[in-house]
């Protein structure tokens, strides 16, 4: 791992890009992908329609000396792939746990950059979390299947508010040990 020099966040090789920090210049295509209400609608946090200014506070927030949340551009320029194919994040739990949460653009779906993202990040482990939980929509088993792919284990039902549908949706939780 390489770590950035602004805020000390790991980049992070997987075999077809990088998981770095989040870049001012990365506004546009967040914007533009997150805004998308295939993208919007898989998240619990992403408001659709994408209000302006937004995909600037998110990347201004990435940075913050205060968070709580570790994000990563899933960045395939150096190896002939787009340079923003999705983003994931990482939060701190207690208990030396954290959350994993993504989403990939669309134009990329299938094709099994999310499964390589959450592996890449599972490996490295930057928070060095003895836990990882995750979370997806119910009506969203491919990313299930990402996480079951990467040694997660089903351990319940639960449900949260999203915000691009303005309703509450059901989940499934998934848990991953690491120690």
């Amino acid at each position: 791992m390489i770590f950035d020099t602004l805020d000390g966040q790991p980049a992070i090789q997987a075999a077809r890009f990088t998981l770095r920090p989040l870049r001012a210049s990365d506004a546009g295509l967040l914007q533009l992908h997150a805004g998308d209400v295939r993208v919007a609608t898989a998240t619990s946090s992403i408001p659709h329609p994408l209000p302006p200014g937004a995909a600037e506070a998110f990347i201004a927030r990435s940075h913050a000396p205060d968070r709580t949340e570790d994000t990563w551009v899933m960045d395939g320029s150096a190896f002939g792939l787009a340079e923003l194919l999705g983003v994931i994040g990482l939060e701190r739990m207690d208990r030396n746990q954290s959350e994993v949460g993504y989403w990939v653009a669309p134009a990329f779906w299938n094709t099994g950059i999310a499964s390589e993202a959450v592996e890449a990040l599972v490996a490295a482990n930057p928070h060095g979390a003895r836990t990882l939980f995750a979370s997806v929509f119910q009506d969203n088993p491919a990313s299930a299947q990402v996480l079951t792919h990467a040694g997660f284990a089903y351990i319940g039902d639960a449900e949260v508010y999203a915000v691009s549908r303005a309703a509450t949706v059901a989940t499934w939780t998934y848990l991953r040990k690491l120690d």
